[in-house]
């Protein structure tokens, strides 16, 4: 089993505006001996605050949201806790998506279809730590 250098699971905040895609999502992560879902944010802002009050170690962050954008909340929280680590998760691969979350801070740009296995080892890699 992998755990970061603490010993404990990486602790990943989800954001996206679907909540059937979230609830996936967390069903996926927390089958994972070394991940858990500590937190859920439904838009960028609600991301901020959820991120300053879990401070989690992985944010998974949708780019297309209501209230604020991917784009925008990662940026804030870059800004406001360096060293976040943030991986943008999406649908869309055009228009400057990708450019704009690197841009803003993200470490990687994971398409919504890909396999789950190739986010949760980018997770791992991110966090520093191996495959389980």
């Amino acid at each position: 089993m992998a755990k970061d250098e603490r010993g404990t699971k990486t602790r990943i905040l989800i954001v996206d505006d679907h909540a059937l895609f979230r609830d996936g999502l967390k069903m996926l992560i927390n089958r994972e001996d070394d991940m858990e879902v500590v937190g859920e944010a439904e838009n960028g802002r609600a991301a901020v605050e959820r991120a300053r009050e879990l401070k989690p170690d992985i944010i998974l962050m949708d780019v297309k949201m209501p209230v604020m954008d991917g784009v925008e909340a990662t940026r804030q929280i870059i800004a406001e806790m360096p060293g976040m680590k943030i991986l943008a998760l999406s649908m869309y691969s055009g228009d400057g998506f990708l450019t704009r979350m690197l841009n803003a801070g993200v470490l990687g740009y994971y398409m919504k279809g890909d396999d789950f296995k190739e986010l949760s080892e980018a997770i791992r890699k991110a966090n520093g730590t191996k495959s389980s």
